[in-house]
C-alpha cells in the first residue's frame, strides 16, 4: 500500500502555495501523489473537516477558504468577473450586489457555495474579451475592465434578461472603448441602448 500523506504537512504546504482552491490533479502534482493517495486524501479530509469541497472536483483547506473573486474565477472555467458585481466594484452601481457575476463562454449556470451566490451568463466567443488580471497579495483575479462591464450588462438588457437600473452612473467611462466593445455583440438594439445611457 502506497505511503499515506500527512495531514499536518499537506495542510501547510498548500497555505505556504497559497492554494486556496484545486483541483485533485493540481493536488496530485503538488505532493506527487498516486492516484490511491490523491483519491483517499481528498475523500477522507473532506469528510473530517480539513478541507471543503466546492462542488465535484474543486477543493480548499477549510481554515484559508479562498476569497469570492477568487472562487468565482475557478468555480467554472473559463470565466471573468463582470456585470453586476464588477460595476459595483467600480462603485458604478450604488446598491449592494448579493451574487457573483460572470461571464462564460459555457451554458449559464448558478452556483450557491458557502452561502453565496454565483452566476455565469454566457458570452459569444467574439465578444469574450475586455478583461485583465487584477492582482494583490497572493491572488490574481480575472475581471472585466469598466467599459466591458458594462457593455456586458448592457448587452443582457437588451436581451430582456435584466433590467437597466436607473441609478447606473457611467463615471470615467472611455465612450468610444465602450462603442467598440458593443460592436462585437453584433447586436443594433445594444449599440441604441448604449447611445441612450451615453449620449
Amino acid at each position: 500500500m502506497p505511503t499515506l500523506l500527512k495531514p499536518f504537512s499537506v495542510h501547510e504546504k498548500l497555505l505556504e502555495k497559497g492554494m486556496t482552491v484545486f483541483t485533485p490533479d493540481e493536488f496530485a502534482r503538488l505532493f506527487d501523489a498516486t492516484e490511491y493517495q490523491k483519491k483517499y486524501f481528498l475523500e477522507t479530509y473532506t469528510e473530517q473537516g480539513l478541507l471543503v469541497r466546492f462542488k465535484r472536483g474543486l477543493y480548499g483547506v477549510k481554515t484559508s477558504l479562498p476569497d469570492e473573486q477568487t472562487l468565482a474565477n475557478r468555480l467554472y472555467e473559463p470565466s471573468y468577473i463582470s456585470f453586476e458585481y464588477a460595476l459595483a466594484w467600480y462603485n458604478m452601481m450604488p446598491e449592494a450586489v448579493y451574487a457573483i457575476t460572470s461571464a462564460t463562454t459555457k451554458p449559464t449556470r448558478r452556483f450557491t457555495v458557502l452561502g453565496k451566490t454565483y452566476i455565469y451568463h454566457t458570452m459569444k466567443c467574439d465578444a469574450y474579451t475586455g478583461y485583465a488580471p487584477v492582482s494583490d497579495a497572493n491572488r490574481l483575479v480575472l475581471m472585466a475592465d469598466r467599459e466591458k462591464a458594462l457593455a456586458d450588462y448592457l448587452y443582457l438588457v437588451s436581451l430582456g434578461q435584466k433590467t437597466l437600473n436607473d441609478r447606473l452612473t457611467a463615471q470615467e467611462i472611455d465612450t468610444k472603448k465602450l462603442r467598440a466593445y458593443t460592436k462585437l455583440f453584433g447586436r443594433p438594439i445594444l449599440e441604441a441602448l448604449v447611445r441612450k445611457v451615453m449620449p
